[in-house]
């Protein structure tokens, strides 16, 4: 039996979806620089990832808090449709550690880490969410999946 994927795909075409840039190749069109390049011009891709949710990924780390790092990264990466999505909860080097990471603009997990017996630890495990404040009054803020006001 196969294990679910550790990601959701999203409907990124309904009205009111933001996919950030994608308009600065206007700006350098008929630039000089533009016309003496010797090169064609590049992709019109944007090569940005739009309509992915990890959420469950980052439930599936809290999850393994304690457990031998190099089986749960084995295991979340062979789950997901790239790596790099694990690196932005877990910090690998002391200077990327922190407290709480900010995932979207209302969701927040606490920061992991992995320890030096390799055990994927969580950076403060005294962190609740009554301890957090919002980022602004007009949004659902979310700790670990848990609303805070």
């Amino acid at each position: 039996m196969q294990k679910p994927l550790l990601y959701r795909s999203v409907n990124t075409r309904t009205h009111g979806v933001c996919h950030g840039g994608g308009n600065a190749y206007r700006y350098e069109r008929h630039s000089k620089n533009e016309k003496r390049a010797l090169s064609t011009r590049g992709s019109m891709h944007s090569h940005q990832r739009h309509g992915f949710d990890y959420t469950p990924l980052f439930r599936f780390l809290l999850s393994k808090v304690g457990q031998p790092w190099d089986q749960v990264y084995s295991e979340a990466s062979a789950r997901l449709d790239r790596s790099e999505p694990i690196l932005w909860m877990v910090a690998l080097h002391e200077k990327d550690i922190n407290e709480y990471v900010r995932v979207d603009e209302s969701t927040y997990y606490s920061g992991l880490f992995v320890d030096e017996a390799g055990l994927l630890k969580k950076v403060n495990p005294q962190l609740t969410p009554g301890q957090m404040k919002p980022f602004c009054d007009c949004c659902t803020h979310t700790f670990n999946g848990v609303v805070f006001a």
